[in-house]
């Protein structure tokens, strides 16, 4: 064997061995059942032939060098990923990459030493082919044998792939298992997640899958009326507080003697509130927008990607439509976030907003992390001030009013100066800087609502608080194993669901989802006539199941059947069919090819007589026309619109 031959050898093991640390680290919080799997070496093998052709035939060693730095790159960042949203970076969102910027310190946070293993074992590659290579006789591998071998481990992975109903079948077979729900970057590598991805983004909308819609929702239980409807106790007034990564845990907590959420404490303990501690996260890619998507829409996320990146323009139903249509709600987003973040303008707009208040429109106080970012209690002491002055929520209307705050980011460092309370070196550091930032929050959200309770009308406004979704991510296991937080740190992704001057008080100890928060405040605003209630299901209602699933397809709580179990599962596959058919929709909406309220949440809602002609006559053009033409004119619309709002 000639030294040349052991550079191709040297190059082709370190990519290979690159996919395989991948996988362990992948596999360490997960499970390492992916490796037990044809697929998983099969098409690790495949990768690693085809980026090993620029050096094995072309003698390319510096571009060979380059495509292994690059495949590092790509690594590192999906590992990065996935310890803080447990998927692969979706295709959709290698272009919002720009997000970043304003989230740096979660980035680094979410690096690890080990992870420099990748770029030293491009580099220690080079130094042994600089060592071992000849001058002479720098043939290419042989193309036949190279080709063959290449053949023979696509036709065993075909196959394999092919008997479980091709690749996309097979992948979300797998993404559908409890213990395989994570696995598809490591059974396919990252390359295959792509694929799934864009294959999942051509997908047409059919009968078909009309058709499963239609019968999911007719299994699920019925909305129903919760209160009795009475003018005099009415909620006509919405307040929604959007925490930054806050959980559970922290509330009804002492730690070394220290109270750590003695505001939202107290307000557990009064009559009118409604607190629901254990509500699942089912947030996925999209994260915060995630967050308002599921409890603003009653739908839950898409599988891969953000829905804020692909669906910005559909027509929404939204709990804040069905405020202004009852309610005649002026509706109102305060962030301190811009409005490109993941897309927020068009989304919030689409969503019924009336009003942005963004990053531009408050002072840069109390500012903290790597992108400075208004803290929490200047962004409500801001915020009471524009009620104050009647800049928002004006004297005799009705309001809708979501904020979201911004101070709970990771990696949890708070200024010195804000710190109220500290801990011993017996409590981890990540879990202590955790609680200080949550005791932050909780005294800016206290000040706010003690301030709403002078107002006049506060007698008709419902006050809700909950966390976006979970915020310690691959911390978790540490923290929980640890001295200092086992005990005190829940293993589970729950956040709390606080619902302030309620027309009816309770506690719910049962597992909800947060896609049962939207039904629940149907019931609480009096809304239960809205066109769509939601996938969820009110927990007002005795006969809902204590159980949720969360974005893994993990199952949380207890009292359900298999039955139960496949059909809240299979309802992430129902939203994002409802997407398609929302997309769908808004352009026969618009050219008045249907009315104005017809909806999918509607009796006989996929047999209209104009619905088929459109769309089940060659409906992959004529569905792929509208999209685009639809896409265009909301497009223009949309920035036609724009003088509506307070950037």
């Amino acid at each position: 064997m000639t030294k040349i031959d052991k550079s191709v050898l040297t190059f082709g093991i370190t990519i290979f061995l690159k996919f395989m640390l991948f996988d362990i680290l992948w596999c360490i919080p997960t499970t390492f059942a992916s490796l037990s799997t044809v697929e998983c070496y099969t098409t690790k093998l495949i990768a690693t032939l085809i980026l090993l052709i620029p050096y094995a035939f072309f003698r390319m060693w510096k571009t060979e060098t380059l495509i292994m730095f690059l495949l590092d790159f790509l690594l590192i960042a999906n590992l990065m990923y996935f310890r803080t949203y447990y998927t692969a970076i979706p295709l959709n969102s290698y272009g919002l990459s720009g997000n970043l910027a304003d989230f740096t310190g979660s980035v680094f946070d979410s690096l690890r030493w080990y992870d420099i293993l990748f770029p030293l074992s491009t580099l220690a590659a080079a130094v042994v082919h600089r060592r071992t290579k000849t001058a002479h006789q720098k043939r290419p591998a042989p193309v036949l044998a190279y080709s063959v071998v290449l053949a023979v481990i696509v036709c065993i992975f075909g196959t394999v792939t092919l008997i479980k109903g091709g690749f996309s079948n097979a992948y979300k077979e797998y993404r559908d298992k409890a213990y395989f729900c994570s696995s598809g970057p490591s059974l396919y590598t990252v390359f295959g997640s792509l694929c799934y991805d864009l294959a999942a983004q051509q997908q047409k909308l059919t009968p078909e899958l009309e058709a499963k819609i239609e019968e999911w929702l007719s299994k699920k239980p019925k909305h129903e009326v919760a209160l009795p409807d009475s003018s005099t106790n009415r909620r006509t007034n919405c307040i929604i507080i959007l925490a930054e990564s806050l959980e559970s845990w922290v509330l009804e907590k002492e730690v070394e003697g220290q109270e750590i959420t003695p505001y939202l404490n107290k307000l557990l303990k009064d009559s009118t509130t409604i607190y629901a501690p254990h509500v699942l996260t089912q947030v996925k890619g999209g994260r915060s927008i995630d967050a308002q998507l599921i409890l603003c829409t009653g739908l839950l996320p898409i599988n891969s990607g953000t829905y804020s990146s692909q669906y910005p323009n559909h027509v929404y139903p939204s709990l804040q439509k069905a405020m202004h249509e009852k309610n005649h709600s002026r509706n109102y987003l305060l962030t301190i976030d811009k409005i490109s973040t993941w897309n927020q303008g068009p989304i919030a707009q689409s969503f019924g907003m009336d009003t942005i208040i963004a990053y531009h429109d408050f002072e840069l106080t109390e500012a903290f992390g790597t992108h400075k970012r208004t803290g929490d209690g200047s962004f409500f002491a801001q915020c009471q001030e524009k009620i104050e002055k009647e800049e928002i929520w004006k004297e005799g209307g009705n309001a809708y009013m979501q904020l979201i705050t911004y101070s709970g980011h990771a990696p949890f460092i708070l200024p010195e100066y804000l710190r109220e309370i500290s801990f011993s070196s017996d409590i981890p550091e990540k879990m202590g800087n955790y609680m200080i930032t949550a005791r932050y929050t909780d005294k800016a959200i206290g000040k706010f609502v003690e301030y709403l309770k002078t107002l006049s009308q506060y007698k008709e406004t419902l006050i809700v608080i909950t966390g976006d979704h979970e915020g310690l991510a691959s911390y978790r296991a540490e923290l929980c194993e640890s001295p200092g937080g086992k005990g005190i740190v829940s293993d589970k992704q729950f956040t709390p669901f606080i619902v302030v001057n309620s027309p009816i008080g309770m506690r719910y100890d049962e597992v909800m989802g947060q896609i049962d928060m939207y039904p629940t405040l149907l019931n609480l605003l009096q809304l239960d006539d809205y066109y769509w209630t939601g996938l969820g299901e009110s927990i007002l209602n005795p006969e809902k199941k204590g159980f949720a699933v969360g974005s893994q397809m993990n199952v949380e709580g207890e009292g359900y059947s298999p039955e139960d179990e496949d059909f809240a599962k299979e309802a992430y596959d129902i939203s994002v069919i409802i997407y398609r058919i929302i997309r769908f929709h808004s352009f026969l909406k618009l050219y008045g090819i249907l009315p104005t309220n017809y909806c999918f949440g509607t009796s006989n809602h996929f047999r209209t007589k104009h619905l088929k002609m459109f769309m089940f006559n060659h409906p992959s053009i004529k569905y792929l026309t509208f999209c685009i033409i639809y896409d265009c004119i909301t497009l223009i619309i949309g920035n036609i619109k724009r003088f509506r709002f307070k950037f």
